[in-house]
């Protein structure tokens, strides 16, 4: 079960977001709605912990894992080692078959400069789901990307959930998003942005 409980977040004097409450069940898929600069990363950043300076209540699990909108790879470290180094307890064959799920089970020892932007993204995917977390955050990770590309990123992402048993929150601007990943949307609105989990 995760429990969020936020009544506010400021920058400043700016109050970025009001009330936000949302209760998930293990398992359960949302995606968070809203337009850019309206509080939908601050607030994922707060669920995972990353902002701990606003008021509220967040019960979470202990494993999460969190795809940020940019691959975020370590440019000196080749697939197997960017996969590994943040999974310290995993095996090279647990990162052979992670690759492998991504379509990348032949670039293990390629470096990020490497491969292409798709590649790049799937191998961030990767590293995402070898953690075999209990929550996956979703920070627009699908954005940039050309129709097919995002199309083939989308449908790569719902088969490695289907295959988990992972608790989704997935922030974009995109509803078509939300539908291809089986997750119930969830508009955020106003200002400051509020929350109300259905």
């Amino acid at each position: 079960m995760i429990d969020v409980d936020v009544s506010g977040k400021t920058f400043g004097k700016q109050q970025i977001l009001g009330s936000c409450k949302l209760s998930l069940n293990a398992g359960s898929r949302v995606s968070l709605l809203g337009p850019s600069g309206i509080g939908k990363s601050t607030l994922l950043r707060i669920i995972a912990g990353l902002d701990t300076r606003y008021d509220g209540k967040v019960n979470r699990p202990k494993k999460i894992a969190y795809m940020f909108q940019g691959p975020n790879l370590l440019e000196w470290r080749n697939c197997y080692q960017n996969l590994l180094i943040f999974h310290p307890n995993a095996t090279q064959s647990d990162a052979e078959e992670a690759l492998k799920q991504v379509g990348l089970g032949d670039k293990g020892m390629h470096f990020p400069r490497q491969l292409s932007l798709g590649q790049q993204r799937r191998l961030a995917l990767a590293r995402t789901f070898l953690s075999k977390a209990d929550l996956v955050l979703l920070d627009e990770p699908f954005t940039s990307l050309d129709p097919q590309l995002k199309a083939d990123m989308l449908s790569l992402t719902r088969n490695l959930l289907d295959q988990s048993d992972a608790t989704l929150i997935h922030v974009t601007h995109d509803a078509t998003e939300a539908n291809t990943l089986g997750a119930k949307a969830i508009q955020m609105q106003g200002t400051p942005a509020t929350l109300q989990s259905p």
